[in-house]
């Protein structure tokens, strides 16, 4: 045996093995890289049907283009106080007419393709599908600007639930009954989790704060409250939009901004105006619809 060539035989065992624990976590390092620079899910969780497209739509078509996955969950039914179905229904499939836009995806107008009932902890709930994108309708009812909801659904509102002035809410279409604020938590919770997966979560709703976002309607506000509740329970992102204040603010989007907001919303609004030439939004209120076009603006949620 050499005697120099065992001496060397347990460096050169020791080195190589430095060599490999080295290779492996530069490997792991670069694993955690891409983990961590992977888009987060966008979760935009809104009041009503054209919420979104009014206070945030350039930053959801942004988002969508760049390719991140995105969910919509759209708490009440925004009926109105209207008895019949056909308005909440229209604005349903006007809200996923404004994504099929943003997707470039085939009209469809008149059907839901991708569109089922799922299960979440113990209520149903639809779900619909476009693109890289889901929409969860959970049909709760309108509750009136002021929070105190209407006649035909019993006075039932979120403003009240989450205020614990009533105990129960029911969807518009009796399909599912929530048993309380911590309920209705508790489910738009149990939905971000399992569409999450292992990425990030991104909340984008509309400003809980009475003053940085007054005079508007208590479903934006509870649906912001909303957020800011779930984020108590978990250490998710979230921004907050101005609503009906955006009216106030100066003017901030560029020409190009606004042409693409205002052709997300008018895709919306298309899509009623086929069922009812009368429920075209900017006819009711061509100045303040116009006005919330060139204007979108949104603050990061404190860190807890």
């Amino acid at each position: 045996m050499n005697p120099r060539r065992s001496a060397c035989a347990p460096t050169l065992t020791l080195t190589l093995l430095l060599l490999f624990a080295a290779l492996r976590a530069v490997m792991a390092q670069s694993e955690v890289r891409a983990i961590s620079n992977s888009p987060p899910r966008d979760y935009f969780i809104v009041a009503h049907q054209d919420d979104w497209q009014l206070f945030m739509g350039d930053i959801v078509a942004k988002g969508i283009r760049a390719g991140n996955p995105t969910t919509f969950i759209y708490l009440t039914a925004g009926d109105n106080g209207r008895e019949d179905e056909l308005y909440w229904r229209t604005r349903e499939r006007a809200a996923l007419q404004s994504t099929r836009f943003i997707a470039h995806t085939p009209d469809a107008t008149g059907i839901d393709p991708g569109c089922s009932d799922v299960a979440v902890l113990t209520h149903s709930i639809r779900k619909c599908v476009i693109g890289n994108s889901e929409s969860y309708f959970l049909r709760l009812p309108d509750g009136k600007r002021n929070g105190a909801g209407f006649a035909s659904h019993g006075h039932r509102s979120l403003r009240k639930l989450r205020g614990k002035k009533i105990a129960t809410i029911s969807a518009v279409d009796g399909s599912e009954t929530y048993a309380g604020w911590d309920d209705l938590l508790s489910t738009v919770e149990a939905l971000i989790k399992s569409s999450s997966g292992d990425g990030g979560v991104l909340m984008h709703s509309t400003d809980p704060s009475i003053s940085a976002n007054p005079h508007d309607h208590f479903d934006h506000r509870s649906t912001g409250r909303l957020v800011s509740d779930l984020r108590k329970n978990e250490n998710w992102d979230a921004r907050y939009y101005i609503g009906y204040a955006l009216a106030t603010r100066a003017p901030n989007r560029t020409g190009e901004e606004t042409r693409e907001k205002t052709s997300i919303f008018l895709a919306y609004d298309g899509e009623m105006m086929r069922t009812n030439k009368m429920w075209g939004a900017y006819r009711e209120h061509p100045a303040f619809y116009s006005q919330c076009m060139e204007r979108t603006y949104g603050r990061k949620a404190r860190r807890k």
